[in-house]
């Protein structure tokens, strides 16, 4: 008799944890960050300067396409597709070692454009990033 109850506690259990652990288990987790390593080229004609903007809405993670140096030692720009300023912002994290410097590109929506009606023109953004130290010979990388 001993036997059996173990063994109908036992399906008992097997059954219910799909459902006991359905509503703890969460969306699925995101993938895993991409690391590039990304081409330096001069700053292409016509881009549109952004400002970092922390406070943009619905970021999500932006390829950049290619960085240039800029006259100080202590800073690049990183270029990248994107909407008009009027309505779309950029915001980044920086981290550096002595071998690289690795950017992560967020765009959305700007705060104080949410609600607003909005162009769809694509264009090239360019923002400007201070590093803490020169950048000489470290590689860049994007993070997306």
């Amino acid at each position: 008799m001993r036997r059996r109850l173990t063994l109908v506690v036992a399906i008992a259990a097997c059954t219910a944890a799909p459902l006991l652990c359905a509503g703890t288990a969460g969306a699925e987790p995101p993938p895993p960050p991409v690391v590039t390593t990304l081409p330096e080229r001069p700053a292409p004609t016509g881009t549109t300067p952004f400002a970092d903007d922390p406070s943009i809405v619905d970021a999500r993670p932006q390829t950049i396409e290619s960085w240039s140096r800029l006259p100080a030692e202590d800073a690049i720009a990183v270029h990248f597709a994107t909407g008009t300023p009027e309505c779309y912002g950029a915001a980044a994290d920086v981290q550096e070692t002595t071998d690289i410097v690795a950017v992560k590109l967020r765009t959305g929506m700007r705060a104080d454009a949410v609600g607003r009606a909005c162009i769809a023109i694509g264009l090239t953004g360019t923002l400007e990033l201070p590093l803490r130290a020169p950048l000489g010979n470290r590689a860049v990388l994007g993070i997306t």
